[in-house]
């Protein structure tokens, strides 16, 4: 899955789930996004390990080979977050530094304001801004762009089998949808990986699962979270030529989230680390490496 990384799955107390690792140092949790599968570090990590960090990268639930449940309050962040923390622990990592991009970031972000900063040594958030905030105030152009937040949110089965006649149509479009990005730029055998994972009707099933969850109870668990700043040392990354990067200033979605806060623009799009992934792992190295392990707080 990932080139020198040994593959395992954990056994948690709500399903298993897939990882891959390697490495020594100071650890690093590297959480993908929709509609992908840890495969999307695998220019990354490499990069990361050499730098002379511990490295795990899982599949969340619902994504490619970990557990996929059928209760829609089971795919909200908050036990995303729940897995990864447990996998974490279990692994010895007491402390860490929480790496996410697209739904990994918004998994990172809820783990961060749900009492995790015992464990989260440093936070980086790519390509998205607050989920509350974009579901809360969502524009027209926004609404175009990511139309598949409500297209993905309709009642089962309809989006599934829709989808289901064709998948890699479906989640290619949406690969190469959000800005600056063709088909070319992702590594032939990342695509596999997604493809092979996509194509299964039970992971079409969990992304579903995962956006219908993110209106019906993330923004509701936002809604009261609005006025938590999390304090820790945070990166905002994110594609500047990409859907978010046009429709908003990126960094001041973040600036009264974060108290910490450095943000940089990538070139590309929504999946630059598909499509960037050296200037991405270099951005990520240069930050991390400034930030020890230490224990945080919110308030």
């Amino acid at each position: 899955m990932i080139p020198g990384f040994k593959d395992a799955v954990w056994q948690g107390p709500e399903g298993a789930i897939a990882y891959s690792s390697a490495g020594r140092g100071e650890p690093i949790l590297l959480l993908h996004g929709f509609p992908q599968n840890r495969a999307m570090w695998a220019k990354i990590a490499p990069r990361l390990v050499e730098a002379g960090f511990c490295v795990v990268a899982p599949d969340l639930r619902g994504y490619g080979a970990s557990h996929k449940p059928s209760a829609l309050e089971d795919y909200s962040f908050r036990a995303m977050g729940r897995d990864m923390a447990g996998l974490m622990a279990d692994l010895g990592h007491g402390s860490y530094h929480l790496v996410g991009h697209d739904r990994g970031a918004r998994t990172a972000h809820r783990m961060a304001l749900d009492d995790r900063m015992d464990q989260i040594a440093s936070l980086t958030l790519m390509d998205i801004i607050p989920t509350h905030l974009l579901l809360d105030q969502l524009s027209r152009n926004v609404a175009k762009a990511y139309y598949h937040w409500f297209f993905l949110a309709q009642p089962a089965p309809f989006p599934e089998t829709m989808i289901g006649h064709d998948p890699d149509a479906y989640f290619e479009s949406c690969l190469l949808g959000w800005g600056a990005a063709r088909i070319e730029d992702f590594a032939p055998e990342q695509m596999a990986a997604y493809r092979a994972a996509w194509r299964d009707p039970e992971t079409i099933r969990g992304m579903c699962a995962d956006y219908r969850a993110a209106l019906e109870i993330d923004f509701h668990f936002d809604s009261n979270d609005l006025k938590r700043t999390v304090d820790v040392a945070s990166l905002v990354l994110w594609g500047a030529d990409g859907a978010m990067g046009k429709a908003y200033d990126v960094a001041s979605t973040w600036a009264d989230r974060l108290s910490k806060m450095d943000a940089k623009g990538i070139p590309g799009g929504h999946f630059f680390p598909d499509t960037a992934p050296e200037q991405t792992a270099e951005a990520l190295v240069e930050f991390i490496r400034s930030t020890p392990l230490h224990q945080i707080s919110t308030r």
